[in-house]
């Protein structure tokens, strides 16, 4: 018998190997194996098994097997084989996506120095420049390094041939160190009586006059009736040590055993269960998809139901339904932030049925909930992206909330999947219904709306009759000619502030910027202190007195005077979250002002902890990025102010407006959701821009059809199709040349699409790399579903690999890039 297997490599083809006698009844289509890949051992996954093959060389066996079930079926590897032709990149690159991190076995190529005579060789090195220099500077202080740890260091990925040579001086050893999973099932000691009750009572008295820790012990044991009592607890409870437990188990009285237990995740988060009346909107749209749910029917719905009409109780019936015909529910949120309070109203109706799946999880978390899921245990997934590709076999419903979020696009890692549209292509099939829930829709969900691609869904009435807010703009250079600006606060938003905390209501304030200060500016020389291994400025941060580059996480103590030309005349400039908590601490200094952004929500819990404070009116105002305008719902919040409309809308990005329309919207949206009607001060310096006009408005549909018409002007999507190419090298001439040479790659299929010239990127340099990108733009209409476009690009890869000298610069492609910046 014969396995072929794929790994997660970027080489786009399978590799056959034979199955050993042992293994033949556990090796089956969509387990996962380990098997040796040139000189290296790796997890793949088995795609096909077959009892013949054409290949005519020496075959290698497969080692051992990892899965006792498949993870993956026919239905779902066609799932992964569009990812990987849809987003380029090999089939064991998608597949990879579908096991928690840490469960692959591989492994590592060690190199082993003899530090003495490394270090005689380097003494013997004249010519400063060679490769063999630095990989000999970089080995003389070490005993071990891997390859892929020495490649970093040198800068080069051709150091094999140096190695070998070093390897037949006698200057090093390469071993190879096979690296078992790094997570693995938890398991945890037990105790439990092994003599019945009446024997023991004899055996009392006896017991007590020599040793009365071992009776304490039993006696705990006995009045467990029969169960099991972790070990740790026992002897905690009972205050006495493991050799008192091992001598009352050698004596016959106790039995230690391991078991397996589940590690969850606890969401501190809680709300109090609600029984809802479902409003005639939301029953309206049950109706729709509900007989899609029962009949197995695929359909992509777009509900665009504005902020706080009551979309996320839509879901919980929805899912309802699907239990009934015992299927399986995914619920996609954008991110963290949203985690605590939806996760917590689908705890409150469906219990222990619910598994969470994201990155605040400790790794043995994200496996134990893996397994649930893959043992049909849990039957709702609740997760940010990554949540798409927990292991469901018969979905009956897929949610994507707040479906317009940026971070539903995977930006770092291959491949760079978009988890709304691939949420789409999964529906399909398994023949499932979809439902992408927005108060803001993106512009192409919306345009798919429009050209039946999906079917449209409205909820324009917020429930229990409330009204939608009130929203002021305020133009700060009108308010500070009058005088009415303090600092960073118009007096109108303070004004409102000082109101709301009388009547003890909920304030949020959003500046979309972390850090105290986003600019240190010099007025002598007027240089801005940048980051050195970025082309961004340093933020400066009060809490730590430091300044840290929010790209590289490069920090540095605040500088005392300027670094360019030691003048000690330096200004603090823009605003960011930490500046305006502060502010409003020296404003209100009795009020309890919290903060929510990434470098205030490290720690496991602090986030639930913080929601559930405010909920209960211990915080009056939560200042924070734009993690506070998503998805928070908290009736006694009346008031929302937006310190700069204008953080999103500079950035020079086709969706900018877009974006900026969004958040706006989105933030005004936590305000008034109850009776008490809620108002929004939105601080600008443009307020006649179209985008915030809209959101003045509250005019989502003349957002969109301006929008749409300046999307097809500028040929931009949902009228074309992006892909972005992206050279980057710690050298500037060798990205630029890369870039140039790709473009060159690309000449031949400028009939078809239109490709710009290389140009630096806007974050011309990012962790030290120098960054050059070429936008391909492709027409829908004469290349509608894109083959044309990834053909483009990966016969230009294969021909850049082919004839160019700077084939060692990382060079990445992204299909329907979110940000071209």
């Amino acid at each position: 018998m014969f396995a072929e297997v794929v790994f997660a490599l970027p080489f786009r083809k399978a590799f056959t190997y034979e199955i050993p006698s042992e293994l033949k009844k556990f090796v089956k289509e969509g387990v996962r194996v380990v098997a040796p890949f040139g000189k290296r051992t790796l997890t793949g996954f088995v795609i096909k098994v077959t009892k013949t093959t054409q290949i005519k060389d020496e075959i290698k066996q497969i080692r051992e097997v990892l899965d006792d079930e498949p993870i993956f079926n026919k239905t779902l590897l066609k799932f992964y084989e569009w990812i990987a032709e849809y987003y380029l990149c090999s089939l064991g690159e998608a597949l990879k996506l579908l096991v928690p991190h840490g469960t692959e076995v591989e492994s590592k190529r060690k190199i082993s120095i003899d530090k003495n005579f490394v270090q005689q060789l380097f003494q013997k090195e004249t010519k400063k420049t060679t490769l063999r220099y630095k990989i000999l500077l970089e080995l003389s202080s070490r005993e071990q390094i891997t390859f892929s740890a020495l490649q970093k260091a040198v800068g080069k990925k051709n150091i094999y041939s140096h190695i070998r040579n070093l390897v037949e001086e006698g200057a090093v050893t390469v071993i190879d160190e096979i690296e078992g999973a790094k997570v693995k099932p938890k398991k945890v000691k037990y105790v439990r009586l092994a003599k019945d009750i009446k024997e023991l009572y004899s055996s009392l008295p006896e017991l007590d006059r020599k040793s009365p820790k071992q009776v304490k012990l039993l006696l705990v044991l006995i009045e467990a009736k029969g169960k099991s009592i972790p070990v740790a607890e026992l002897l905690h409870k009972t205050e006495t040590s493991k050799a008192t437990l091992d001598s009352l188990e050698k004596k016959g009285f106790v039995e230690i055993f391991e078991k397996e237990v589940d590690r969850r995740y606890k969401e501190h988060y809680e709300e109090v269960h609600q029984e809802f009346v479902l409003t005639y909107q939301q029953r309206k749209v049950l109706e729709e998809i509900s007989p899609k749910i029962k009949e197995s029917v695929f359909q992509s719905y777009l509900l665009h139901g504005v902020t706080g009409s009551g979309k996320t109780q839509v879901y919980i019936e929805l899912a309802k339904i699907a239990l009934e015909q015992n299927k399986s529910v995914l619920i996609l949120v954008p991110e963290i932030s949203l985690t605590p309070q939806i996760t917590s109203r689908f705890y409150n109706n469906f219990g222990d049925l619910v598994t969470v799946l994201h990155s605040r999880m400790s790794a043995g978390e994200r496996f134990d909930s893996w397994r649930r899921i893959h043992k049909g245990k849990s039957k709702i997934v609740v997760g940010a992206r990554s949540a798409l590709f927990a292991p469901i076999f018969n979905p009956g419903l897929i949610v994507v909330d707040e479906e317009h979020d940026a971070s539903y696009k995977q930006q770092d890692m291959i491949p760079k999947y978009n988890a709304r549209d691939s949420a789409v292509v999964l529906g399909s099939i398994h023949n499932c219904p979809v439902v992408l829930g927005s108060a803001t829709p993106s512009v192409e969900s919306r345009y798919n709306a429009e050209v039946g691609k999906y079917k449209l869904m409205t909820m324009p009435l917020r429930i229990d009759d409330a009204k939608l807010p009130t929203i002021t703009l305020v133009n700060v250079n009108v308010e500070r000619k009058k005088g009415r600006m303090d600092n960073i606060f118009s007096r109108t938003l303070l004004d409102k502030i000082e109101d709301r905390l009388k009547k003890k209501e909920g304030v949020i304030i959003l500046q979309n910027r972390r850090g105290f200060s986003t600019q240190i500016y010099c007025e002598d020389c007027g240089e801005i202190e940048m980051c050195e291994n970025c082309s961004v400025p340093m933020v400066f941060h009060i809490n730590k007195n430091t300044v840290q580059c929010h790209y590289c996480g490069l920090e540095k103590p605040v500088p005392n005077a300027c670094t360019h030309c030691g003048s000690i005349n330096i200004k603090y400039f823009g605003i960011g979250t930490e500046r305006v908590e502060d502010e409003l601490q020296f404003y209100f200094p009795t009020a309890r002002i919290s903060r929510i952004d990434s470098d205030s929500i490290t720690k496991k819990a602090y986030l639930s902890n913080l929601l559930l404070s405010f909920g209960r009116g211990e915080i009056d105002i939560l200042v924070g990025t734009q993690m506070v305008s998503k998805g928070l719902d908290f009736s006694r919040v009346t008031l929302v102010g937006v310190v700069s409309a204008e953080t999103t809308l500079w950035l020079p990005d086709f969706r900018a407006d877009e974006r900026t329309f969004q958040l706006l919207t989105q933030v005004a949206g936590r305000a008034g959701r109850s009776k008490i009607t809620g108002e929004v001060i939105i601080q600008t310096q443009n307020e006649k821009h179209f985008a915030l006009q809209k959101v003045l408005q509250n005019d989502y549909d003349g957002f969109y059809k301006r929008e749409i018409v300046d999307r097809e002007r500028m040929g931009y999507p949902p009228f074309t199709r992006l892909a972005l190419i992206e050279t980057k090298d710690k050298s500037d001439q060798k990205a630029k040349g890369a870039a140039i040479d790709f473009r060159k790659a690309l000449k031949k299929f400028e009939k078809h699409l239109k490709i710009s010239e290389p140009t630096t990127a806007l974050i011309y340099k990012l962790k030290g790399f120098y960054r050059y990108h070429i936008l391909i733009k492709s027409s829908r209409k004469t290349d509608p579903s894109g083959k044309l476009l990834r053909r483009a690009v990966i016969e230009a890869f294969t021909e850049f690999n082919r004839v160019s000298r700077f084939k060692d610069v990382k060079l990445f492609y992204d299909i329907d890039p979110q940000s071209i910046m």
